[in-house]
Order: structure tokens, then C-alpha cells, then sequence
């Protein structure tokens, strides 16, 4: 069972967003809470799979209690929801540490595969739209920056670079000539000692960094190009 909890500040959307849950077999409502702030506190107290949460709400929106509770080594995947399908919004998410992006007109079985998918330890953005998110609101590194790529190899700055580009395991590693297990080997240290929570957030640390430049996909100063067929 993946257990939920849904964070909205409307009584009825969250009553709602309860019975599509319910009606699923494998899904499980732990709790509610109507803010940011209570959402952070239920999450401590219920420990559930995955976080159902609302962009918009007083005291503390969303995207603020996401960061909060990534900053505290929260282990709950995190589903934002929203009516407002805005880019800015689902880049600020991303940055935030969420694991998805779903909007509230979803239907029931779009919603529970989101959560299935949040929860199986995968990120909800289909590769295009997330590297164009990236490209459209990072900076890029300030001029005269050293690339933060010293804590990663060669190889691995190689496997940053094609994930960036949204390149699934096996594609990656028909690329660089290596086994889907050694791949996963690589992106999983590479989520570890960067302390990052899933695959976009190592796409957005390649365009910050500089490991691609925004705009052309290309490998930046800090990552040498990788060959792809």
C-alpha cells in the first residue's frame, strides 16, 4: 500500500482528491492538512509514501513547504498540484525538491499512476518539457565561476550531462557503451553525493553549474562531450 497524504486548502477538494484515492487498491489516505504549515507537520507525524501537494494556500504555499521538508531529509515523494499550469510554478517545484507536476482537471486514473510513479522513486515530467523548464529559468553559472564538478568523475559528469538531456538508463547506456546496471550504479552515487533527490534535480544542477549550456543541450567547460548514436 502507498500511503498519501493530501495537502489542500479547500474542504472539498481535499474530500475529493480522498474518494479517488480511496477507490484504488493500492493507495492509501494517511491524512490531510489545509497549509503548507500543517502539511510539514502531518508529514513528521504520518510518515507517508507520497505528499499530495497544493501550489496555492495561505501561511505557506506548497512549494515553500516542499523545501522545508526536503531541507529536513523528509523521505516522502512529493506530487505538486495545481489549476495553473505555469512554468514558473513547475520549475520553482522542481528546484523545491518535488518529484512531479500534475494538474487538479487530472482524472483519477492519471492521478493514481502519478503517484505510483512519484512513489516508485521516479520523476513526472516527460524529458522535453523539464529540459525546457531548466533552460528557461536557470542562469547558468555567473561569469568567472569555477564549474562545481570536482566531486563527480569523469564518467559520471558524462551520465549528469545525457540525463540533463532527459536520456532514459538504456539510452544512456547504448551511448556511452555501458550496462543499464552500471548506469543506474553511476546515477544513484551521483544522487548521493550530491545530495539530490531524483533525475531532474541533477538536470537542473547541470544547467547551474554549466555541465550543458542552456539552449543547445551542448556539454559546458565542466563536462566533456559525450558520444551518441
Amino acid at each position: 500500500m502507498i500511503s498519501v497524504l493530501i495537502t489542500d486548502d479547500q474542504d472539498l477538494v481535499r474530500e475529493g482528491l480522498r474518494m479517488l484515492l480511496e477507490a484504488e487498491p493500492d493507495l492509501r489516505v494517511a491524512g490531510e492538512a489545509g497549509d503548507g504549515i500543517q502539511a510539514v507537520t502531518e508529514v513528521r507525524r504520518l510518515d507517508p509514501d507520497v505528499v499530495l501537494m497544493d501550489v496555492r494556500m495561505p501561511r505557506a504555499d506548497g512549494i515553500q513547504a516542499t523545501a522545508q521538508l526536503v531541507r529536513h531529509g523528509c523521505r516522502a515523494r512529493i506530487l505538486m498540484l495545481t489549476t495553473f499550469d505555469l512554468d514558473e510554478y513547475v520549475y520553482h517545484a522542481m528546484k523545491a525538491g518535488a518529484s512531479g507536476f500534475l494538474l487538479k482537471d487530472a482524472s483519477r486514473e492519471q492521478l493514481a499512476q502519478a503517484i505510483r510513479t512519484v512513489a516508485a522513486g521516479h520523476a513526472l515530467l516527460a524529458p522535453a518539457i523539464t529540459q525546457r523548464l531548466i533552460e528557461g529559468f536557470c542562469c547558468g553559472p555567473a561569469p568567472g565561476a569555477a564549474i562545481t564538478g570536482a566531486r563527480l568523475s569523469e564518467r559520471e559528469l558524462e551520465v549528469v550531462h545525457l540525463v540533463a538531456q532527459g536520456l532514459s538508463n538504456a539510452e544512456i547506456a547504448a551511448g556511452l557503451c555501458l550496462s543499464e546496471a552500471t548506469v543506474k550504479s553511476h546515477v544513484a552515487h551521483i544522487l548521493a553525493r550530491l545530495s539530490l533527490r531524483d533525475r531532474v534535480q541533477i538536470a537542473i544542477f547541470a544547467y547551474e553549474k554549466g555541465i550543458v549550456r542552456a539552449g543547445r543541450g551542448q556539454p559546458g567547460p565542466g563536462a566533456r562531450a559525450s558520444s551518441r548514436r
